[in-house]
């Protein structure tokens, strides 16, 4: 009592105290960080700053909304928000300079290309059309959900912008006669001329010498193809948290005393109860409760959906019989045979035809229902006439994307299917082919196979390190490390304690996957933090993985690619370039025969080459080669000519222009497909020049 009174009287004398130290606190961290100003901006795009506050809650509604309906990490998500703001940023960039606008019209025709809002039976009209009065008249009504609807209307206008920005880039790559002309030429001139080469391959590569100057000049040369972002090379050791060969043991002992039952002792009663065995428990479902690490699933399972390993012992198992102990990924289990049941699962193969007003989405051509059923029962007299056909009529018939698989729809269980679809399917035989109606369209089905499946009660224990191995663990993970950071040799180190350092982790700033260790940010985050020096090492705790001991070995700053990085890609380009030098000293003389005998080469014939088509037997596709051929006078011997797998000499023979046609329209209409493909070059060009400052690092 006297304490407490103690305190009372002198609180303001405590909280004094308290401030002082929570302001030393504020003050250590500020020296610590040098005086460090965290930025409010999660970076920047040609000037214009993104905000942390806005990005992130883009970031929480991608990680809760997933991807392709898979989950994402938090990382993935801000990786994903990143790419997408950049891209925003730079496409407005370039509606803002085309003057690009948008009506309400642009955006509805943008919503109404998305299933779930052009057909929604809330927007459609009597006649199945969408309905842009029924489309406001919703809003108006439900202004929460025209709240929720606004950054759909955001990406809808931006959308409906790169609809028009697209437009214009094609309008602009327009293909004329004159081009259609050109491309005729290329494919359609032929030339037939004599040539000798002399390949790189007859020049060991022992003989040229490639050095690190030679491959830092070339990049240098080409700096845009060898731009590289900043990373950080992590070597590692992984020291995983495994069980011991004795804890296997104990574990398959244990497991084999549930196939004989046991007797323990009860504190209780003061009296040994007998345990039942597996085989003679009274509830298997109770017995697995208490003695499994996973729960009881009384699914059926067909002979597939069993362990690979063990699939045809299991799924001959007689009812009521065990089989095991067996070992399941990191398990070992128990299984006793529950039942069988023939014909759980179905394979099938259909072709639908469908009709206007039907729920299918993308149909191939517009028909009535009594269209749809016309061309359903023609196209079931044709499969039933040649089964053998089917998987042909549904590839060129099908309205649905299995058409690209034959129609094949692969294995289903009941109920999985459309009512009319599963009823047929599951009432038929294998080889039966037949029609149905349902709300997508008219199904022509070929029932192609059945699969009976059994029930399996199964106890399952996991098989993992004891107490004592966990220890052993620790103590080896925190010993190297210790001896790790004493020791500049990392390798040596590893070696000595009967370790495997692994390969090296290049690892970009927003990364988190970490080579075998899957994925570790936190090991990235650290590689990244301005208190990690080359050098320095550290240990991470990996939950279900082990010991992390990572070492920063190498900081590689934002420019150039190091020799090492390029070096895979342009040492066998400087290697031919350098040995084409050799070659070329050598490829001279007044004819081509004269030139082969000083080459140990031979004249070899080209009959009927041309721009586009540049195949040279027995060496490949060479088109500088072919090209200087149509560029030197007849009779004429060129000068060496460096090509994709040697050196050569050409003399034209004779250049076959190809005779004029009335029209060139499947050329312009192949100059204007290549032309399409442009518009997806605009981003990475607008990307490889733009001025972005990333600072995600500092939030993520």
């Amino acid at each position: 009592m006297a304490v407490l009174q103690t305190i009372r009287k002198r609180s303001g004398l405590l909280l004094l105290a308290i401030g002082f130290a929570l302001l030393a606190f504020v003050v250590q961290d500020l020296f610590v960080k040098g005086f460090k100003s965290q930025s409010k901006d999660v970076g920047s795009i040609n000037g214009k700053d993104i905000s942390f506050d806005q990005f992130r809650i883009k970031v929480a509604n991608a990680e809760k909304n997933g991807q392709n309906g898979q989950p994402v990490t938090q990382t993935q998500a801000a990786n994903q928000m990143w790419e997408q703001e950049i891209a925003i940023a730079l496409i407005s960039d370039q509606f803002e300079k085309a003057g690009i606008r948008t009506s309400e019209n642009n955006i509805i025709e943008i919503f109404k290309k998305d299933p779930n809002i052009g057909q929604n039976p809330a927007f459609l009209n009597q006649l199945g059309k969408f309905d842009l009065a029924k489309f406001k008249e919703f809003f108006k009504n439900n202004p929460e959900q025209a709240k929720a609807f606004e950054d759909r209307q955001t990406d809808a206008e931006i959308n409906a912008k790169y609809q028009i920005y697209s437009s214009m880039i094609k309008a602009g790559l327009y293909a004329t006669n004159a081009d259609g002309k050109f491309k005729y030429k290329l494919e359609a001139d032929k030339i037939n001329f004599d040539y000798v080469s002399v390949l790189y391959s007859t020049v060991k590569d022992s003989d040229v010498k490639v050095t690190d100057a030679d491959i830092l000049d070339y990049m240098k040369k080409n700096e845009k193809k060898f731009k590289s972002e900043e990373t950080r090379e992590i070597e590692y050791v992984l020291i995983e948290n495994k069980p011991s060969a004795k804890d296997e043991a104990e574990m398959k002992a244990k497991i084999n005393g549930l196939l004989t039952g046991s007797v323990v002792y009860n504190k209780e009663t003061g009296a040994n109860d007998t345990l039942p065995s597996f085989k003679t428990a009274p509830n298997v479902a109770d017995f697995i409760a208490e003695n499994s690490d996973k729960p009881y699933d009384s699914t059926f399972v067909t002979k597939q959906d069993l362990p690979a390993e063990h699939a045809d012992q299991l799924f001959a198992l007689p009812a009521g019989e065990i089989y095991g102990p067996y070992i399941n990924g990191n398990y070992y289990c128990l299984s006793k045979a529950m039942g069988r049941k023939a014909g759980a699962k179905a394979k099938a193969s259909h072709i639908l035809i469908s009709w206007e007003g039907t729920k299918l989405p993308n149909k191939k051509e517009k028909r009535t229902k009594e269209q749809a059923k016309a061309k359903a029962d023609m196209l079931l007299a044709q499969a039933l006439a040649n089964p053998g056909s089917f998987m042909m009529l549904a590839l060129t018939n099908s309205d649905d994307s299995s058409a690209q698989q034959g129609g094949d729809l692969g294995y289903f269980a009941p109920g999985q299917m459309v009512k009319p679809f599963n009823d047929y399917v599951f009432s038929n035989p294998v080889g039966k082919i037949g029609l149905v109606e349902t709300e997508f369209g008219y199904h022509i089905i070929n029932v192609t196979d059945k699969q009976d499946a059994i029930r399996l009660a199964t106890v399952a224990q996991k098989i993992e390190p004891s107490e004592a191995t966990n220890n052993e663990i620790y103590t080896k993970a925190t010993k190297f490390e210790m001896d790790a950071t004493s020791n500049k040799d990392f390798a040596a180190v590893a070696k000595a304690a009967k370790l495997t350092v692994n390969p090296s982790v290049k690892a970009k700033a927003m990364d988190e996957a970490f080579g075998v260790a899957g994925s570790q940010r936190q090991i990235i985050k650290w590689a990244y933090s301005k208190e990690t020096n080359v050098g320095d090492v550290k240990k991470f705790d990996v939950v279900n993985v082990g010991s992390v001991i990572a070492k920063l070995k190498k900081i590689n700053e934002k420019g150039l690619m190091t020799v090492e990085e390029a070096k895979p890609m342009v040492e066998g380009i400087i290697k031919n370039k350098k040995k084409a030098e050799k070659i070329m000293a050598k490829m001279k003389g007044s004819s081509l025969d004269a030139i082969a005998k000083a080459n140990g080469s031979t004249v070899q014939n080209a009959p009927a080459a041309s721009v586009e088509n540049s195949l040279l037997a027995n060496v490949g596709m060479e088109p500088k080669v072919v090209g200087m051929a149509f560029g030197t006078v007849v009779n004429k011997v060129s000068a060496p000519i460096e090509g994709n797998s040697g050196v050569f000499v050409v003399m034209t023979k004779a250049v076959t222009k190809a005779p004029k046609l009335p029209k060139y329209d499947d050329y312009i209409n192949k100059v204007k497909a290549s032309n399409a493909q442009s518009v997806g070059r605009v981003f990475p060009a607008l990307k490889n020049d733009a001025d972005i400052e990333d600072n995600r690092l500092e939030f993520y």
